[in-house]
């Protein structure tokens, strides 16, 4: 007969355990019993050859004193019985009770070591089985942890774009990281100068943070301390005696890495209030590090990147700068033509799709519209008079010296048409190659327009400055046959007299940049992606 009794005491896996080791515990005749902290019997195996009164056993069990329970030895509690206590993970769950019944003959003591032996072999046998699945699980999802830390040093290291903004890509960290680590809320303070003080400002975060710019300047200087005493990083929680230094009060537990080190740091990266575990750990030192050094990463290569932007665009207008040096009259004339096609490109925008990308081209186009006059000589550029048919044909000679120079640089490969094809016409009638139409490239129409207004409100050595309205009549006639109707339009209809007084002011104006300098190296970032 046999009488199985479960309680939610015992789980699915152990119960499984105990009837297989009742099966092999029955094919000797023996009868297996378990029960929980309470006396009650959880689980009754009968082999059929007696039955067992686990009313009595119980009430033996509880005679036992607590400190017999709490160890995990066999222990006979009278001829017939035979109890051991079941543990796992250290806690005593349950008892199991051997149960021999009557007998034709007495048990040697060697029988009952043998047997109290056995018995406690099984129980611990049980007790390292069933702490195999928790293992496994407890390592699966460390191994699950790991891959995830993995994959976002990876998203962040694949995604470690110069050209792509710092706030995008440290708002990217914070947002990935958010999703690995179940916290309150996360930032990264960074430090900037402003007007020659440094001053550390949020640059990125996700969640609720209540740490603002004034407290983590303070926390920087806890971090720092924590740096040189050694630490990895600054871990502050009410565990284990309360706070280290002070915070808001909704905060419970802080963790700060830096960006950069203890001697040059210009940032942190702050994590509040962990919400599946006490406080922060190792664990979580190393992957907040990880990120902060990606981090870093990035910011030291967008400056190198900028850098770099800066070095280009100070080439780039050297080059033209010493072009226009040849002629007093033609001085700024470069950046002039180049910030007039930006603006064209703009109000182009408004009526059609034009992309960034097209407006930075058609920029930089026109920056370097008159590279070609380097080989063209002082004698005929500044000449005071007519030119003669060969010194002009010479003149229409700088688009092509202007493409050549700039052909066989690949990031200009786009630029070079709308160098190349800046003076020709609508109608045909223009040079170098007489394109006409749709022919000409969309960059070339619009720095031919530009290149136009310019030189007809400059002062040239044969002639003065134009007014603006008679630059604008001129301008309405050339339609359709010297300039494109449609660019010529969105230009007439602009506010032109606003894009005079900022050309007159040295390009200085409330715009998207605070100078031309600025959008320049903008533009050569688009170039050079």
């Amino acid at each position: 007969m046999m009488n199985n009794t479960i309680t939610q005491t015992i789980s699915d896996s152990q119960l499984g355990q105990f009837n297989e080791l009742a099966h092999k515990f029955n094919q000797f005749g023996l009868n297996l019993l378990i029960f929980d902290m309470q006396q009650r019997c959880v689980l009754q195996t009968d082999a059929g050859r007696f039955q067992s009164d686990a009313a009595r056993i119980a009430e033996s069990i509880g005679q036992r004193s607590a400190a017999d329970t709490d160890n995990a030895s066999a222990t006979w509690l009278s001829e017939t019985l035979l109890v051991c206590p079941v543990k796992v993970n250290r806690s005593v769950i349950a008892v199991m009770a051997v149960d021999t019944g009557p007998s034709a003959y007495e048990k040697t003591p060697q029988e009952k070591i043998y047997l109290a032996c056995m018995v406690e072999e099984v129980n611990k046998n049980m007790a390292t089985a069933e702490q195999v699945p928790q293992q496994i699980e407890k390592f699966s999802n460390e191994l699950s942890r790991a891959y995830e830390e993995i994959v976002l040093l990876y998203n962040l290291s694949t995604n470690m774009q110069v050209t792509q903004s710092s706030a995008s890509y440290l708002q990217m960290a914070c947002d990935q990281l958010t999703q690995l680590v179940q916290v309150e809320g996360i930032a990264i303070f960074i430090e900037r100068e402003v007007d020659g003080h440094k001053q550390i400002g949020l640059s990125a975060g996700s969640g609720v943070m209540v740490i603002d710019p004034v407290r983590a300047d303070i926390l920087q200087m806890y971090l720092a301390e924590e740096l040189h005493v050694g630490k990895d990083a600054l871990i502050d929680s009410t565990e284990d005696g309360g706070f280290k230094y002070q915070w808001p009060e909704t905060v419970r537990n802080i963790i700060a890495v830096p960006l950069g080190n203890a001697e040059k740091m210009f940032g942190c990266l702050v994590a509040t209030n962990v919400q599946d575990k006490p406080d922060f750990d190792t664990t979580d030192i190393k992957l907040f590090n990880s990120v902060a050094n990606q981090c870093m990463v990035f910011i030291e290569n967008n400056r190198l990147f900028d850098e770099l932007k800066e070095l280009f665009i100070g080439c780039l207008k050297a080059l033209t700068n010493s072009i226009d040096a040849k002629d007093q009259y033609t001085r700024g004339h470069s950046e002039r033509v180049a910030f007039i096609s930006r603006w064209i490109a703009e109000q182009l925008g408004r009526v059609r799709s034009v992309s960034d990308k097209l407006i930075h081209h058609v920029y930089l186009a026109g920056l370097l519209h008159d590279i070609g006059k380097i080989g063209i000589g002082e004698e005929v550029l500044r000449k005071n008079g007519r030119l003669s048919d060969a010194e002009y044909a010479v003149i229409q000679s700088h688009p092509r010296i202007g493409a050549s120079i700039l052909t066989g640089i690949r990031q200009m490969e786009d630029i070079v048409p709308g160098v190349l094809g800046h003076h020709e016409r609508m109608d045909g009638k223009g040079y170098p190659q007489g394109l006409k139409g749709d022919e000409i490239s969309l960059v070339a129409r619009i720095v031919s327009l530009a290149d136009a207004f310019d030189a007809m409100t400059s002062k040239r050595v044969y002639r003065n400055a134009m007014n603006i309205q008679k630059a604008l009549d001129i301008i309405e006639d050339g339609i359709g046959t010297q300039f494109d109707e449609e660019i010529a339009r969105v230009f007439l209809d602009s506010d032109v007299q606003k894009l005079w007084s900022v050309i007159q002011d040295g390009f200085i104006e409330n715009w998207d940049f605070s100078n031309i300098e600025e959008y320049g190296t903008q533009a050569v970032g688009e170039l050079i992606r």
